[in-house]
């Protein structure tokens, strides 16, 4: 805000489609107009002072015939219009018409209705003249014995207000707001004289506190509020009154409010860090948050909490209150579930780990039984996340977690089961006394898989964990039973001609395949009534993928087919079963490369899957010692290399977090006592009042508050040069989600330019949110022009427009200056997180990184579209792609 520029505390939005009006009508609606003509063009003229416009042949009207009138809302409205209209000369000296203004004033001081005077007490704390102030003091004074608390308490912030600004006008304000607040009864007039002495005369302040601090439980909430305010002013200033209010905010605690006992629980922590003080705290801090119904509130409460973890003595007092925590789990919101068993799981101990794992077991159990929400998926895969956590940095829990968690690999939200299968991965690997349970209840889940990486996943483990004869049988069982009949090819076309039906097939389900102890098959089965099934439903899940396209699974099919019957050869020393065993995977494997090779699936099989196929065919087929060393160990060795690495990670970041948190001292660091300390280094720390209300001003980057002037310099960007007959220059504030440009407009020539209008336009992914306003510039006169942009996606985008006007008593076409682009770099307003290796992945997955263009042709080979494409265009990154029916999708990077 420049030097020249009027103070505000107004805004009215108004719309820019309709003309201004001219000063002539206005005069005459002010003039001889009913009420409703007046009131109306006070409201027009309020607009274009705030829009810049001077008009001061309105003054004299104004005083004359609206400021007598008794209608509220003209009331209402001029003290908007005394509030923005300047009220000084050039020179710096007042008005005389403002004597006038003064007079009036003070008989609306005196009014006998309650509503004119509070509202008047309120306008003169915007007033910055002390002379239009000074004949109005003993009025004001007399204000504070007025019957209506409406009227009392704005006279208390008028007075304080006038004190801290011209203190010479009423010298002895403390001591009447004293004399004030003993006698006051009302709550909200105590409030407003409290928070004065606070500001204005401390000792007062304390002297009156000292009275009543026995009684302070029985208060208003809001005199409560400035109470907590002034013990954490006097003890941030002199701790060593801590002792002497610590009580009293004890009993705050337990306020009916709740900010009274958030701001409480915050000053308690500052005040004491004893077990109890810090445990009463919290426990005030939890309450809170269950019983507030606001989300946002939930989330500031829990971040308190938080704060209280970090600290290096605090967490042990908090790890006893962690089942308290999980009581937050009720709430709905995600978010709030999450900063939870985030914070919950900062604090678990070998102490309550295992109530903590029963109560999310039960939380787990639950998001299976109630009604599918939104958020109910999300919520559970956060539930699997926190348990996996646990068991492993707590193993003996992974036992009663693994059984829970196993019956949510058949969900249908692949995410929550990629996290139960990543989870179970990892602990088979590391806990080799869970193995026979987690391959026993893979084996029992198996058949209910119903997404496709799951499916794979699942595979990988049986076939790379299965080291007993009888799970390998299981295993080829399950993989039997989930492809269903075999060759799949003539099985799907005797299925088409009606040779075999669906309803006859599965009738005699569930299948089971037996391996005897000769090696060979034999079924059992058991005969069910079921209704007729759709094409699609008939099928097993393996089939099923394999019919859709999805080839990627048959090569890890082959891959733990081979793993398996490598170890099964091993394991068994008969010849005809170990080749019955053999025979029977690769006949597995070649029927699937039949199927793909056919025309029945939806998709062909590719290259790739048809390579690795035949690869593990060639393995069955020779059983080296190279091929079993790499199938059954290698792949071992990888996943073990990769989680060590993984586990070292997590261990490193723990050991920073803890490094963080402890307060290292060293040997010859000097002691501090409290009873020699000075006070000015007793108050070293910072005021956490005041931190709050910058944070609430969006001023909380600390090297801008250090040098404010050199930090608005660096973002001010010039839209026009210095001899262009108008100047802007711009002021682009960045505020996350929107951006203000402030641009001064200066007129450099001796003529008046009317209809000055910024006209804006954007590119990329942002929005002007309203037109500015036009405006009238005298010959040498500048004005402020604020706009809003509103920044839609995560991206660079620009800002470009031009400025028109018209020359007073010039003839010709509207006038136009050109302005320089003002680019929005996108880490403007881009915040650094973090996020874990799937999320990323994930994220990574949902953005759509390449433009993708269908192209219909009868060339079906990949290598010849290309070589044809390249030919006749100047393309040179092509990444072709068969989608089928002779279509290709093409992926140009």
């Amino acid at each position: 805000m420049t030097a020249a520029e009027n103070v505000c505390y107004t805004l009215i939005n108004v719309s820019s489609d309709s003309e201004p009006p001219s000063e002539v009508s206005l005069k005459t609606d002010l003039e001889k107009g009913e009420i409703k003509a007046k009131t109306e063009a006070l409201k027009k003229v309020i607009i274009m002072i705030l829009n810049g416009e001077k008009l001061p042949g309105l003054l004299m009207t104004i005083i004359r015939f609206v400021l007598p009138l008794q209608d509220h809302t003209i009331k209402k409205l001029l003290l908007v219009f005394w509030e923005i209209v300047p009220k000084t000369t050039p020179d710096g000296k007042l008005l005389q018409e403002m004597i006038l203004v003064c007079d009036a004033y003070r008989k609306d001081l005196q009014h006998p209705n309650e509503f004119i005077r509070g509202s008047t007490l309120r306008f003169l704390c915007k007033l910055k003249e002390s002379e239009l102030l000074e004949p109005l003091m003993p009025a004001i004074r007399a204000c504070l014995e007025h019957r209506h608390s409406y009227v009392r308490r704005n006279a208390v912030l008028a007075i304080y207000t006038i004190y801290r600004n011209f203190e010479h006008l009423i010298p002895d304000a403390p001591e009447l707001i004293h004399d004030f607040l003993v006698n006051e009864k009302d709550a909200s007039c105590k409030r407003n004289a409290f928070m004065m002495l606070i500001h204005a005369d401390q000792d007062r302040a304390l002297d009156y506190l000292s009275t009543c601090i026995d009684q302070v439980h029985t208060f208003g909430d809001i005199l409560q509020l400035v109470i907590v305010e002034l013990i954490y002013k006097v003890c941030h200033a002199n701790p060593s009154e801590r002792a002497r209010f610590i009580r009293c905010i004890y009993n705050l605690l337990q306020s009916s409010s709740p900010a009274v006992k958030y701001e409480a629980a915050g000053t308690l922590v500052t005040l004491s860090s004893a077990p109890t003080a810090i445990k009463a705290a919290a426990q005030c801090y939890i309450d809170l948050i269950i019983k507030e119904s606001d989300n946002n509130v939930k989330l500031i409460v829990l971040d308190r909490l938080i704060d209280l973890k970090d600290h290096p003595t605090h967490e042990r007092v908090l790890q006893d209150l962690v089942m308290d925590i999980l009581r937050v789990l009720s709430t709905p919101d995600l978010e709030v579930r999450k900063k939870t068993l985030q914070l919950a799981l900062d604090l678990v101990s070998s102490r309550n780990v295992e109530e903590l794992v029963i109560v999310l077991k039960k939380e787990v159990i639950k998001t299976n039984n109630v009604t599918e929400h939104e958020d109910t998926d999300k919520y559970r895969q956060l539930l699997v996340r926190t348990l996996h956590s646990c068991s492993v940095r707590f193993p003996d829990m992974a036992a009663n977690v693994i059984p829970v968690l196993m019956e949510f690999l058949s969900d249908t939200n692949e995410a929550a089961a990629a996290d139960v299968l990543e989870f179970v991965r990892e602990a088979i690997q590391r806990f080799d006394n869970l193995r026979p349970l987690i391959i026993e209840k893979m084996l029992e889940v198996f058949h209910a898989i119903r997404t496709v990486k799951i499916y794979r996943g699942a595979l990988w483990i049986l076939g790379e964990y299965c080291s007993t004869k009888e799970d390998i049988q299981s295993v080829m069982t399950e993989i039997r039973r989930s492809l269903g009949e075999i060759p799949i090819v003539e099985h799907e076309i005797k299925k088409e001609t009606g040779e075999v039906k669906a309803e006859d097939e599965v009738s005699a389900a569930p299948v089971q395949k037996l391996v005897t102890e000769m090696g060979t098959y034999v079924t059992q089965s058991a005969l069910s009534s079921s209704r007729p099934l759709k094409k699609d439903e008939d099928r097993p899940p393996l089939r099923g993928f394999l019919m859709d396209g999805d080839f990627y699974v048959a090569a890890s099919l082959a891959t733990t087919l081979t793993k398996v019957a490598l170890r099964y050869v091993a394991i068994v020393e008969e010849k005809r079963r170990q080749n019955s065993f053999v025979a029977e995977s690769m006949l597995i494997m070649v029927t699937v490369l039949h199927l793909g090779k056919s025309s029945l699936p939806k998709k062909p099989i590719t290259d790739d899957d048809v390579e690795r196929i035949s690869l593990c065919l060639k393995v069955l087929s020779e059983c080296s010692p190279l091929m079993n060393d790499i199938f059954n160990k290698e792949c071992r060795k990888s996943l073990s290399h990769m989680l060590a690495i993984r586990l070292e990670e997590e261990k490193l970041s723990q050991k920073k977090e803890s490094e963080k948190r402890n307060v290292t001292v060293q040997a010859d660091d000097p002691i501090s006592f409290v009873q020699l300390t000075a006070k000015n280094e007793m108050t070293s720390k910072e005021d956490q009042f005041q931190l709050s209300l910058l944070a609430a001003m969006g001023n909380t980057q600390r090297k801008e508050a250090a040098d404010p002037l050199a930090s608005k310099l660096n973002k001010v960007t010039q839209l026009t040069g210095f001899s262009d007959p108008v100047y802007a220059e711009a002021y682009v504030h960045v505020n996350q989600y929107d951006i203000v440009l402030d641009v001064l407009v200066v007129n450099q020539t001796s003529d008046t330019l009317q209809n000055c209008t910024l006209e804006l336009a954007t590119l990329g992914d942002l929005k002007l949110v309203e037109k500015p306003s036009p405006l009238t510039l005298a010959p040498h006169d500048f004005a402020n022009i604020k706009a809003n942009v509103k920044v839609a996606s995560t991206e660079n985008g620009i800002i470009f427009g031009n400025i028109v006007y018209d020359v007073s008593g010039a003839a010709s076409d509207r006038n136009c200056v050109v302005l320089s682009d003002i680019h929005i770099d996108i880490m403007d307003y881009i915040q650094p997180a973090a996020c874990t290796d799937a999320e990323f992945r994930q994220m990574w997955a949902e953005f759509e990184w390449e433009n993708k263009v269908t192209v219909n042709t009868n060339i079906t080979d990949l290598n010849e579209y290309l070589q044809h494409i390249l030919k006749s265009t100047n393309m040179k990154c092509l990444t072709p792609e068969k989608v089928g029916n002779g279509a290709i999708m093409v992926n140009s990077v």
